[in-house]
Formats: structure tokens, C-alpha cells, sequence
């Protein structure tokens, strides 16, 4: 199990794009995030600067997730 994490806000961000640019994660994480961080949701949709989120650990931040491949053109 891999250690909690704490991301910071940069102008801008909503929280979709602040966990999945620092920590990798996705739509699936947020309503664990949102319910390590009470009243975040209250802020808004964009984050204020310098907001601190908490991202607790989970059982399989250990395992790496496999995107599935999008191909836009075949060759």
C-alpha cells in the first residue's frame, strides 16, 4: 500500500486535472479524494491557489494501470 499524497493547486486547476497531472489517477479516484477532503467540493469547480488535497492510499496504488490504446488513423 503505497502512502497518502498531498497535491497543491495551481492557478486554474479543477481537481479532475490536478489528480490526474500530479498523481496519475482518474475519474474512479475522486469520490475517494472527495471524501478524504471535506468541504473540498464546496469550493468550487476550479480550485483556489495553493488549495492543499489530500489523495489517501489505496489497496492497489501499488498496481499499474493498463490504458487501453487508441488509435485516431490506421495505417
Amino acid at each position: 500500500m503505497a502512502a497518502q499524497q498531498r497535491l497543491t493547486a495551481k492557478a486554474g486547476d479543477k481537481l479532475d486535472l490536478l489528480l490526474w497531472r500530479d498523481a496519475g489517477l482518474g475519474i474512479a479516484d475522486l469520490a475517494r479524494v472527495l471524501d478524504a477532503n471535506p468541504g473540498l467540493a464546496d469550493l468550487g469547480p476550479i480550485l483556489p491557489l495553493g488549495t492543499v488535497v489530500i489523495v489517501p492510499a489505496s489497496a492497489d496504488a501499488g498496481t499499474a494501470q493498463v490504458l487501453p490504446l487508441v488509435q485516431l488513423w490506421s495505417l
